[in-house]
């Protein structure tokens, strides 16, 4: 791969709550985020930062994460808490879609996508940690995760994929043909083939990724599958994940107890439909910490974090 370009920031937004983990923006250039405490707030006026405005569009009474706005002015969310959820932006309304698997509740929803045919598709990062927890799943390497479909009308999801790494951020590909599901503990992204010869079946997508991928997002069927990096490669962690289950699980039942901190690296990937990499820009010794979204939005390269009380403006990259 190569070498990155600097990732410039422009300025800091707070939006006064912590742990905007996914941002996304809608036809107008404002920015959709759900906080810690539950709440999924809408940032405007972004051409104009020092003036940005923060509403209050629903508290859903979980940990919302990943976001996909519809088409009807409803928002798709995927709470770690309650399930998957949509809410309504003109009332606030929050409804459960679906919160069990197979009598299983479904602990932790990472990301959704919908289709024009009204499927919802969405991510369970781990069926064995919690989010709180959500270092434990990186360290055993449960490979728990889930790519799970929720039928038009329907309240029981079903398993497409299964034996993920982490299953974390989702993106739809080229005509609907297929989705991209980053498995944040395989460092690679994994095509689902919705449709062709390889119609329900997964694949690489792009491996061996500088960093470790967190939400996808992507502005239309045009544009690159816009990919956050939530961290560096960690070599000692790879070490780990070739040893035997019992030290894993050792080691996880320390690292959720162990304080945590960020790297202070931070990067961003673009990628086309075959995969390949159209943008890698990275900074080192960043303030702002712990990337877990990315998406384009008033002019600026946004990016959200599950760490900060913020979120970030960027110079988006020259085209290629």
């Amino acid at each position: 791969m190569d070498r990155p370009t600097a990732l410039v920031p422009r300025r800091y937004v707070a939006i006064g709550g912590h742990g905007p983990e996914d941002v996304v923006a809608d036809a107008r250039g404002r920015v959709l985020t759900g906080i810690e405490d539950g709440r999924i707030l809408r940032v405007d006026g972004l051409a104009e930062p020092s003036a940005a405005r923060v509403e209050v569009i629903a508290e859903t009474g979980g940990r919302p994460l990943g976001l996909e706005l519809l088409p009807d002015d409803s928002l798709l969310v995927c709470d770690a808490e309650l399930g998957l959820l949509r809410v309504g932006l003109d009332d606030g309304v929050v409804r459960i879609l679906a919160d069990s698997l197979a009598g299983e509740r479904l602990r932790f929803c990472s990301n959704v996508v919908a289709l024009s045919d009204g499927s919802v598709y969405f991510t369970v990062s781990s069926r064995r940690y919690p989010l709180r927890q959500w270092i434990g799943d990186l360290v055993e390497n449960t490979a728990t995760g889930l790519l799970l479909r929720l039928a038009p009308g329907s309240e029981t999801p079903e398993v497409l994929l299964e034996g993920l790494r982490f299953a974390n951020g989702l993106a739809v590909g080229a005509g609907e043909s297929f989705l991209v599901v980053a498995e944040t503990g395989a460092y690679r992204l994994t095509r689902y083939w919705l449709a062709g010869p390889k119609a329900g079946t997964g694949e690489p997508f792009a491996e061996d990724l500088p960093g470790m991928p967190d939400n996808i997002w992507r502005a239309g069927p045009e544009g690159p599958i816009w990919v956050s990096l939530v961290g560096p490669r960690v070599p000692p962690l790879d070490a780990l994940h070739r040893a035997a289950p019992a030290v894993r699980r050792a080691a996880a039942r320390v690292a959720v107890r162990a304080p945590f901190r960020p790297s202070g690296t931070i990067g961003v990937l673009a990628v086309d439909d075959q995969g390949a990499t159209v943008h890698h820009l990275a900074r080192h010794r960043s303030g702002f910490r712990m990337v877990t979204s990315v998406c384009e939005a008033a002019g600026h390269l946004v990016l959200g974090s599950a760490w900060e009380r913020g979120i970030a403006l960027c110079e988006p990259p020259a085209a290629k």
